[in-house]
């Protein structure tokens, strides 16, 4: 049975019980607390929380989940992927145990004919909790399992909860029994990979304390109503009914190890190691690809850094079976033909995965050819040394100089016997500048108790006026103040305020939330500083009450400020008009990836591999004014999904729409895309965009910012004095001030160069002079010298080979440092007498590392690198001459 045929057969048997079937969230949650979905309930912990009341009794899903605790664990077992699909019902306050368990196993065991998965019930084990009499009974006298094949445990497996305060209960777990020659007899508890769980039937019936792990917490009382959530795995189900040894030989992930074969040379199966590496590719190829669905793209931290770890693992496991070049668009090819019955969108949006991928795999190869050389060498050294622990600082400079990611030389050091000082990188990088704040967003919300809102979402859902008005009248349903609901609030204090109606947008989809004021006939006066939305339709207006009272249940006026919502309006509709010239100039796969507009300016991140060229981005510029020039009429429509996708609007990759949706249409075809934003009437109520550049955010992310309307005025204006003021001290017209400065640009880079042969002229001539300055350390001469400020790393290289030339078969050690700005670059040089004695100048850069703040390496005879602390140069020398004494 193919993995789309368990799918279907899994949603028809609950929607025909009468659940209600909610489509798969977007594995990326607005939820501080977690990177990505990882559990199918995670959609519905509103409903499990009490933070929300659920618009359905009971629900049925397959949620897609990612899992990436134990990454590189990954292809050793067989039992577990990175990226599954949960399929589980959900019942608030409906059925409970019996209900759950009855449906559970008329799917499992009903023909297959009857739209059951037809599995022998003989072959079936449950386990419930230790105290669970009901669900026993249940088991034994419903189902009619026979009790040799139900057994009881303890909190630990048979007792679900979310790891913190909230839900929780015993839950029933259904095993099948792969047969004698996969283990021993005696069921889940004596052989859990002869008896493969398939399916964890919840009943959420109590509320748990605080404490760690699975068993250390109290139960505080019972729920208000019993609840249900199961999860069925559909790839451990999928290798079951496919009759394979595992879930790498289902039809979701044994053709991608069949590509992986025909690119490497390697036959999968005749060898563990290999088999390693094929899994990991067949389970990171389809996790990457799923995650680039549904928006997320390579970086260097949180969700995106995950996916590169992925993305690289992936290459360096096909470089290690044999691969010549690069695999990852044929990888990829073969997921989108695996996945694609499961999950057609994602088959619309393929170029744009495959080009995300394959764009990485790119950049990935040259640091991997870079870095594996540097590595190798460190390497070496570490072993030649008599140590086995890699320094940080070398691991430091492979992620910093090669970015290779810590875990990769965790990866290659295990792989040749070494350990890594992780400690001393980790002091390393704090030692960088700070990782990039969080998003602004998640720190807004971020671990709050947003129960506190759920009354109010029960009242509905707030209705916006701002699409038509500025200001309107609304009753004053909620106020919460310091994470409480409150009555009332006086002249001093900080609130949120939830009204029934109001003008306010509050922010989203990149536009900020607008500004204003709350006002009361009776006097009361509050200026509102942002708007945020809480579970998609409540409207919290963030205050300051600055006279009076406000108390529930009064009537308020809510007035934005028409300046700030002009210059919002301008923003947004601006980023639209980018993002149309955009696609037009750059290509159709310059997608938006993010946006920020507030007023006067718009952020644009947008997919692209490359960086635009200057004239390229003027080219945009140019059409996006000349679109704003051509006073084009915006016109919004609300419609259907389908139908808003047949008119040719654009809908944002990795985003989540409902049934209904708003268009935004600006000059016809130009630009059309969903958009809840609000924005201008006409195109030439924008005014002037003016870009300030264009920059990197990320692997395949290019960002471009501008100044909108009357701020892009105030930037010209700056501009032009900038250029009369220049065009005063150089004495030569506008337009010619850069042809003046690019001619001072060379005359300076000449005497640079001049200035440098000079100095290198003179460090030769000193050079015969400089040996007479070296002192004997036991049998080896040693000369450490500063060479004068300014001087290069490429003179005292060229002087440190003629030092050590002079030297000839005397045993010398040759030290070379100099002030170069904020850096000392520093050379060691062995001569070959001196490497007869089992001296070498790439381990003497260990002694100097801690005294010169120094990073470098290099070989037997010579070394080099860059310290940061001139103060520490004579501590760097005594270091050397310590060590020679040794």
């Amino acid at each position: 049975m193919q993995t789309h045929e368990i799918r279907r057969r899994f949603i028809e048997h609950y929607v025909n019980a009468g659940h209600t079937e909610v489509p798969s969230a977007s594995l990326v949650l607005d939820d501080p607390n977690l990177l990505f979905v990882n559990a199918g309930m995670v959609p519905f912990k509103p409903f499990f929380l009490a933070q929300q009341t659920p618009p359905f009794d009971t629900a049925v899903s397959i949620q897609k989940c990612v899992r990436t605790l134990d990454i590189d664990e990954v292809g050793i077992t067989t039992r577990h992927n990175t990226f599954f699909q949960m399929a589980g019902n959900f019942s608030f306050g409906d059925y409970f145990k019996e209900g759950a368990i009855t449906h559970a196993w008329t799917l499992l065991t009903g023909s297959r004919e009857s739209g059951g998965f037809g599995i022998d019930p003989e072959r079936l084990w449950v386990t419930v909790y230790l105290t669970d009499d009901e669900a026993e009974g249940i088991w034994r006298d419903k189902i009619g399992v026979p009790p040799e094949r139900i057994q009881r445990r303890g909190m630990k497996d048979n007792y679900w909860s979310m790891g913190v305060p909230g839900p929780c209960g015993p839950c029933s777990e259904i095993f099948y029994d792969r047969g004698p020659e996969y283990g021993v007899e005696g069921g889940p508890e004596a052989d859990e990979d002869r008896y493969i769980e398939i399916w964890n039937l919840v009943f959420m019936e109590n509320e748990r304390g605080e404490g760690n792990g699975k068993e250390s917490y109290d139960i505080v009382g019972p729920l208000p109503k019993k609840n249900i959530d199961t999860g069925m795995g559909i790839e451990r189900v999928a290798f079951l009914l496919q009759g394979v040894e595992n879930v790498y030989e289902t039809d979701l992930l044994r053709p991608v190890i069949a590509t992986a074969e025909e690119l490497t040379g390697t036959e999968y199966g005749a060898a563990h190691e290999s088999d390693v590496r094929f899994r990991v590719i067949a389970d990171h190829t389809r996790t990457s690809y799923m995650l680039i669905a549904d928006g997320v793209i390579p970086g260097n931290e949180g969700r995106g850094y995950i996916l590169r770890r992925l993305l690289r693992r992936i290459v360096r496991a096909a470089r290690l079976l044999g691969a010549p070049g690069e695999t990852m668009g044929a990888l990829m090819d073969s997921v989108c033909d695996a996945v694609g019955p499961s999950f057609p969108e994602t088959v619309e949006n393929y170029s744009h995965i495959r080009k995300i991928a394959v764009a990485e795999e790119a950049a990935f190869l040259k640091t991997l050819e870079s870095g594996t050389a540097l590595f190798e060498r460190a390497a070496q050294s570490t072993k030649s040394s008599g140590s086995s622990t890699l320094s940080g600082s070398e691991a430091f400079a492979l992620h910093d100089t090669h970015g290779f990611p810590l875990d990769l030389t965790l990866e290659m050091a295990s792989e040749a016997g070494l350990e890594v000082d992780e400690a001393g990188f980790r002091s390393l990088m704090a030692e960088q500048k700070a990782r990039a704040k969080a998003d602004s967003q998640s720190k807004k919300h971020a671990h709050a108790d947003l129960s506190v809102y759920r009354s109010f979402l029960d009242q509905g859902a707030t209705e916006f006026l701002g699409y038509d008005e500025l200001s309107g009248e609304g009753k004053v349903i909620g106020l919460v103040r310091d994470g409480g609901a409150v009555d009332s609030v006086e002249a001093g204090e900080t609130v949120e305020v939830i009204l029934d109606r109001t003008p306010f947008y509050a922010e989203a989809g990149g536009q900020l939330g607008d500004r204003g004021g709350i006002r009361t006939p009776g006097g009361a006066t509050l200026e509102v500083d942002d708007v945020q939305k809480i579970g998609k339709q409540l409207w919290v207006h963030r205050a300051r009450v600055l006279d009076g009272g406000l108390e529930l249940g009064q009537t308020a006026s809510a007035e934005v400020n028409p300046l700030w919502r002009k210059g919002a309006n301008q923003a947004h509709s601006g980023t639209h008009m980018v993002h149309a010239a955009l696609r037009d100039i750059v290509g159709p796969d310059a997608v938006q990836a993010g946006s920020l507009n507030r007023p006067g300016y718009l952020r644009f991140d947008f997919q692209s591999s490359d960086a635009v060229p200057a004239d390229v981005l003027a080219q945009v510029e140019e059409l996006t004014n000349s679109a704003i020039d051509a006073d084009y009429e915006v016109n919004t429509v609300e419609t259907s999904l389908e139908k808003a996708r047949a008119m040719g609007a654009m809908a944002l990759f990795g985003e989540n729409y409902g049934d209904e949706v708003r268009v935004v249409e600006i000059g016809g075809p130009f630009s059309i895309e969903l958009c809840g934003g609000t924005h201008v009437a006409s195109s030439a109520q924008i005014g002037p965009v003016v870009f300030l550049g264009e920059s990197s955010v990320g692997s395949g992310v290019r960002r471009v910012e501008a100044y909108v309307g009357m701020d892009a005025f105030r930037h010209q204006a700056k501009e032009r004095a900038v250029l009369s003021g220049l065009a005063t001290a150089l004495k030569a017209p506008s337009d010619q001030v850069q042809d003046r400065v690019d001619s001072l640009g060379e005359r300076l880079r000449a005497a640079e160069k001049e200035l440098e042969a000079l100095r290198a002229a003179q460090l030769a001539a000193d050079a015969g002079k400089l040996l007479d300055k070296a002192e004997r350390v036991g049998d080896v001469l040693f000369l450490a010298e500063k060479a004068p400020k300014g001087t290069g790393a490429g003179d005292l290289r060229k002087l440190a080979q003629d030092l050590r030339g002079r030297l000839g078969s005397e045993p010398g050690v040759v030290f070379l440092t100099a002030e170069a700005g904020e850096k000392v670059p520093f050379v060691l040089a062995v001569s070959q007498g001196a490497q007869d004695r089992g001296l070498a100048a790439g381990s003497l850069v260990a002694e100097i590392s801690e005294p010169l703040g120094a990073r470098g390496g290099g070989k037997a005879d010579m070394a080099q690198g860059a310290g940061t602390n001139a103060g520490g140069i004579d501590a760097a020398a005594a270091a050397i001459r310590s060590a020679l004494q040794a």
